[in-house]
Parts: structure tokens; C-alpha cells; sequence
């Protein structure tokens, strides 16, 4: 091969214009990110690179699926394999006879890898295109563009393998030819044993594959800021700048006390924060958000993948002319992205169970943006569902969601000889009742299970009252950032005059916010779930089990307490150490839980769209047929006794919380 001629000149000529012209891409692009608010994702960066090495290397997310994980893993490390044989092409264009050979053996190790993942690319690709474009799995089929995209952009792969493989063809030839050491290629030197090609002409297809090689690269690469697969630049920044530790589900809170401040909550992208706008521009459109989604699930408009493209294509739109200056008097500027883009129906259906954010492989953050922008209804536009209007009342003036009366909210413990912080505050743990715990008729009797479970256990604690006031979940998933904020720093004021510790509580709605949120606030707390703290007392055998007669338990996830928090054993563990009773999954558990439907506040809204989502989940637990439907939080069990009655199985399968199957099988 010459050292330097016409194909090196004119390959200069455009690796200069190519990276030119894509340096002024993902320039705007950057520009666009801007137009957000700032935000400090720059912390903790050991944990932001493990993240980055399990979740995007790793392909942990994607992997939970074994077929289509299989194949974007395959495509994603032959890609990153690829680099190196992508180098050494570029290298060859400012000079000829460039080769990596002098790496040694470290080098016959990469021309065998790049052999192995070709293939294995190759296959991947076919079986993607496969999926895509003849099985047609569902949430894979988008809009023409999207399929047009797709298509391209698995072409090109293709493209960049085949041509690779005629490169190393004709290398294979070449070296034949001319009698020198083979390289470590055995499915190039397997596919060129086929072809008996003198040297001038295995030098002239070298050229043509080398040629077709680096345009495809060149136009591969300039392609993707301007296609939906930008995500090929940009997931892997985006799961670093994900949320970190394990409050990283805690909603983040608005200074309300900024006199400057007009607009709450996100109307429109220039409201969103930096990283709210990089995840529009990391969505891969795989669709696994929306497949996990209970409210598209059973019917309902919302689609979290549609939200985050909506993002993406208003970013699009309004940034451009938010630089240049040339918003106003635009039509462009008479829009929002709330309303014109997302419909409130939309945003209303979401039950904030997380179940997005856990499927999604490049952890974009579906639902503070979701939550962002009812906020900004609520705070800004006082535009929201008719129902709310009396539960914000209740909350402002009677401290929880319902029309009860806050001075009884301890009349449930009457006869149960529980004090109070206020009659005697010298102990070590607080029972945190919570709304449904104090008020709720069925509910109730949890409260009373749990505490006669910590009578039996001999365990010291108090209870808070009437001085307890609701956690202020409700009212911040809901949008209504100013009431739940008047409620925390009352709780806080109060549960920090008297020196608390160690909360427990039974609610997961509760324990999320205590222990999430709260420190926002300055309430600093060691909060445990009564399903933990259940199996604690267990294990140091200060609950003593009996021989239960033979029952067939299922167990359903509250989504509060395992994707916010992780607690999926502990209610299990519990269950599991009573002898006789058998527990059975349901096909959706633990991580991929199927939500109850009542998260987010949509306990206190009707669903008048598809089917109750609480249907769906109890028709899942039915066909186990089991006796009981255990449960570990009171939203929880209200959505599946009202699922129960509706199937009318009332008298063939209970609703229990797990401290009532506790109490009946101990032997006190």
C-alpha cells in the first residue's frame, strides 16, 4: 500500500468537514441545554461512575429483558470494540499503511474480538430488524419517522459490519497473496478461503471496503444529532448526571419563598432544569417505560415516553429561537409545552409508581418532569381535576385528605393503653399512624394489629395524636408543593421538639416522606417500615410464631416501599417463617410490580378512562387463587379490597396487611 497519495488528500478533506460539521451539532445541541435552569449534578462522582460502568456498560437495565437485552448488549459492546478498528481506519487515511500490528499479541486478541462481535453484531442487528419491522413487538412500533429512523440507523450498522468484514476479506487475501504471517481473523480467513483473488485486486476491494467503511462512519456519525438515535451520544452522560443515593426518588423542592418567582412548577422547557431537557435528547424510544406503565396499561392517555419525546421536540422547536432572540411575536411563543404538547388528562394519569424510571435503560427521570408540570397547574394555572378542590380543603384545615375531624385523629387507640408524646415523651421509638391508620375504618384495625404486636414484643413507643398531622405526600405528588410544604415543616416542627428519633409506621407513603423528604426540611429520622421492623422482632424471637392451618398467601408490592425503597424481603421473610402457609408470586412482582393504581394521588380521582388499574392488579392476584391478598400499605389494601368486591370474591379471598397475618399466627 502507498504511505501517502490522492485518497489520503481527500480523506483529510472530509474527516475535517465531517468533524467540523459535527462539532457545530452537538454544539447546538449543548445550546439548547442551556435555555434549562442550572442544576448541580456534579457531586458524588465515584457513585456517578459506578452507575455508569453497571447501567450503561454493564446494560443492567436493558439486560432485565433477555432478548432484546441480549441484542442491544451485543451491538453496544461490538460497537465499543469496534473503536478500535474504527482508529486504525481513520489512521490509515492520513496514512496508508498504518496497522495497530505492533501491539503484539494484544493486537491478535482485538482482531479476534472484532471477528467474534461482528458476527454476533451482524445477528443482533438481524434479529432487531426482525422484531422491529416483521414480529412488530408493540412497543417498538412508533410513527413513520420513528420507523424510518430505526431502519436507517440499523442499515448503517450493518453497513459499518459488512464493510469491516471486507476490509479484514481483503487483508486476509492480501497477506495470502503475498506469503506473511496471518492475522488472528478466523471468520474473515474462513470466508476468504472462498475467494482465490490475485493481489491488484484484493488491494482494490481493500480500498472500496476501507472507502465505504469510514463514509458510513462520516455519515453515521453526523446522522445521529440530527435522529432520534442521539441517544448514542448522550445516554451514557445521562445515566452519570442520573440521581444518586437513596433518596435519589425524593421530589425536589421549590423555593416558595422567592418574591421574584411568577412561574412554580414547568409550563414550558425553559422551566425545566438542564438535565430534564438532556433527558429528552437521551430517549432511546424502546418503549419500556410505557410498557411498565399501569396507566397505559389499562387504557389511559398517559404515555411516559410520549411525555419525554414531547420534551424533546418542543426543545427543538422553542430553544433555536430562545438564543437568537427571535421568540416573540413567533406563533411558536403563543404555545406551551403543557397543554399543546402534553394534554393535563396526561399528566393526571400518572400514579408516580416509578415503574418508568426503573425500566428505563438510560434513566431518564419521567416522573419529576411529570410532577414538575402539575405543579405548575396547580400553583400557577389553579387548573386541576374538580375532585381536588375539597381534598386540598381537607388538608389545609382538617390535616388530611378526608372530611374527618382532626381531634379524632387518636380515637382509634381508645382502650389500647397508648400514650402519646405529650403525655409521656421518655422513649426511644414514635408509631407514626398516619391519615388512613387514624381515620380509615379498615385501616384501623392494621393500627391496632401493629401495636398489640409491640405490646406482646414488650416494645416501648408513643404515638403523636392529635399532634400528628398528614405526611404531605398526597398533596406534593399531586402538584401542590406549597400545602405539602406547610404540612412537613409542622410535622417537623413537632416531632423536632420532642426530640424523635426512631420513627415506624405502616404506610410506605408515610415512611417515603419521613425519611426522603423530610430531611429537606430539617426532620433528620431513623425511619423504618412496620414490615422491617415486623421481621426484626421475629428474628430475635420476641414474636413467637404458632403452626398456621394451611393457607395460600400472595403478596403485592407497594410500589412506596420497593422501587422508591428497596424493601421487598422483609414482608416476604415475615410471611414466609410461618409454617404452613405457602407463598405464591404473582407473574408481576417485587421490582416489577404492577401498581395498585392509587399512588400519586390518584386514590382521590376517578379513573374515567380504560379500565381501574386496580382490576388489573387483583384479576393478576386472583389467578393464583389464593386465599389471601397480603398487602404492606394502606392505599394498597383499600384498591385491592375494592378490586375483590368488584370480581365479588369477597367471601373467597381476604385483604390483609401484613402485620394482621402476624398477629393471628403468633401465639399470644
Amino acid at each position: 500500500m502507498e504511505s501517502f497519495g490522492i485518497k489520503n488528500i481527500i480523506f483529510i478533506l472530509l474527516f475535517v468537514i465531517s468533524f467540523a460539521y459535527l462539532f457545530f451539532s452537538l454544539r447546538t445541541k449543548y445550546r439548547f441545554l442551556l435555555v434549562g435552569k442550572k442544576e448541580n449534578r456534579f457531586d458524588k462522582n465515584s457513585e456517578r461512575i459506578f452507575n455508569v460502568i453497571k447501567i450503561a456498560f454493564g446494560q443492567s437495565k436493558l439486560l432485565r429483558d433477555p432478548i432484546a437485552g441480549s441484542v442491544h448488549f451485543f451491538i453496544f459492546w461490538g460497537f465499543a470494540l469496534f473503536l478500535i478498528a474504527v482508529i486504525e481506519s481513520v489512521l490509515q487515511g492520513f496514512y496508508s499503511s498504518f496497522s495497530f500490528e505492533f501491539l503484539g499479541v494484544f493486537y491478535s486478541l482485538i482482531t479476534l474480538t472484532h471477528d467474534a462481535f461482528g458476527v454476533l453484531v451482524f445477528v443482533s442487528v438481524a434479529v432487531a430488524l426482525i422484531r422491529r419491522f416483521i414480529i412488530k413487538v408493540p412497543r417498538l412500533q412508533g410513527d413513520k419517522e420513528e420507523k424510518q429512523d430505526a431502519a436507517i440507523v440499523l442499515i448503517l450498522i450493518l453497513i459499518v459490519v459488512i464493510s469491516m468484514f471486507g476490509q479484514n476479506v481483503s487483508s486476509m487475501l492480501i497477506q495470502r497473496n503475498l506469503s506473511a504471517e496471518m492475522e488472528v481473523r478466523p471468520i474473515s480467513f474462513f470466508i476468504a478461503k472462498f475467494f482465490n483473488t490475485p493481489i491488484d485486486s484484493a488491494l482494490m476491494y481493500y480500498d472500496i471496503f476501507w472507502w465505504i467503511h469510514i463514509i458510513t462512519i462520516f455519515t453515521f456519525m453526523n446522522y445521529l444529532p440530527y435522529s432520534k438515535h442521539f441517544h448514542v451520544f448522550v445516554s451514557i452522560p445521562n445515566v452519570y448526571f442520573s440521581k444518586t443515593g437513596d433518596k435519589k426518588y425524593a421530589l425536589k423542592p421549590l423555593n416558595l419563598e422567592d418574591e421574584n418567582e411568577t412561574q412554580f412548577g414547568v409550563s414550558d422547557i425553559e422551566h425545566f432544569t438542564w438535565k430534564q431537557m438532556l433527558d429528552g435528547f437521551a430517549c432511546t424510544e424502546c418503549g419500556r417505560c410505557t410498557n411498565a406503565c399501569p396507566a397505559a396499561n389499562t387504557g389511559k392517555l398517559l404515555s411516559p415516553k410520549k411525555i419525554i419525546e414531547s420534551i424533546r421536540k418542543r426543545t427543538e422547536e422553542k430553544a433555536p429561537l430562545i438564543i437568537s432572540g427571535l421568540l416573540e411575536n413567533n406563533p411558536v411563543a403563543e404555545k406551551t409545552l403543557v397543554h399543546n404538547y402534553i394534554s393535563d388528562e396526561e399528566l393526571w394519569a400518572c400514579t408516580t409508581c416509578m415503574a418508568c424510571v426503573q425500566e428505563c435503560p438510560v434513566t431518564i427521570e419521567h416522573v419529576d418532569a411529570i410532577v414538575d408540570m402539575r405543579r405548575n397547574l396547580v400553583l400557577t394555572e389553579s387548573e386541576f381535576p374538580n375532585e381536588l378542590n375539597s381534598i386540598f380543603k381537607n388538608l389545609e384545615t382538617n390535616f388530611t385528605p378526608w372530611a374527618f375531624n382532626h381531634q379524632d385523629r387518636a380515637a382509634w387507640a381508645e382502650g389500647l393503653n397508648v400514650k402519646t408524646m405529650a403525655e409521656d415523651s421518655n422513649c426511644d421509638l414514635l408509631f407514626w399512624v398516619g391519615c388512613a391508620g387514624s381515620y380509615d375504618a379498615r385501616y384501623q384495625k392494621v393500627s391496632k394489629s401493629f401495636v398489640k404486636i409491640l405490646q406482646n414484643a414488650g416494645v416501648d413507643f408513643r404515638i403523636l395524636g392529635t399532634e400528628e398531622k398528614c405526611n404531605g405526600d398526597t398533596a406534593r405528588r399531586l402538584g401542590n408543593e406549597y400545602l405539602a410544604q406547610m404540612l412537613i415543616q409542622e410535622n417537623v416542627e413537632t416531632l423536632n421538639n420532642y426530640k424523635v428519633k426512631k420513627i415506624v409506621t405502616a404506610c410506605p407513603h408515610c415512611f417515603n416522606s419521613l425519611k426522603n423528604e423530610f430531611p429537606q426540611f430539617g426532620g433528620n429520622f431513623e425511619v423504618i417500615h412496620h414490615s422491617q421492623f415486623i421481621e426484626e422482632l421475629i428474628s430475635q424471637g420476641k414474636i413467637q410464631l404458632k403452626e398456621s392451618k394451611a393457607e395460600k398467601i400472595t403478596y403485592h408490592d407497594s410500589c412506596y416501599l420497593g422501587r422508591y425503597n428497596g424493601i421487598y424481603d422483609s414482608p416476604r421473610n415475615s410471611i414466609k417463617s410461618i409454617k404452613n402457609i405457602e407463598l405464591v408470586e404473582m407473574d408481576r412482582n417485587r421490582d416489577r410490580g404492577f401498581c395498585c393504581g392509587a399512588g400519586g394521588g390518584r386514590m382521590f380521582l376517578e379513573e374515567n378512562e380504560g379500565t381501574r388499574v386496580n382490576e388489573t392488579r387483583v384479576s393478576e392476584a386472583l389467578s393464583k387463587s389464593p386465599d389471601t391478598i397480603a398487602t404492606a400499605c394502606p392505599f394498597c389494601m383499600t384498591m385491592m379490597n375494592d378490586g375483590i368486591k368488584t370480581f365479588d370474591k369477597n367471601d373467597v379471598v381476604n385483604v390483609k396487611d401484613i402485620s394482621e397475618i402476624v398477629l393471628e399466627n403468633s401465639k399470644y
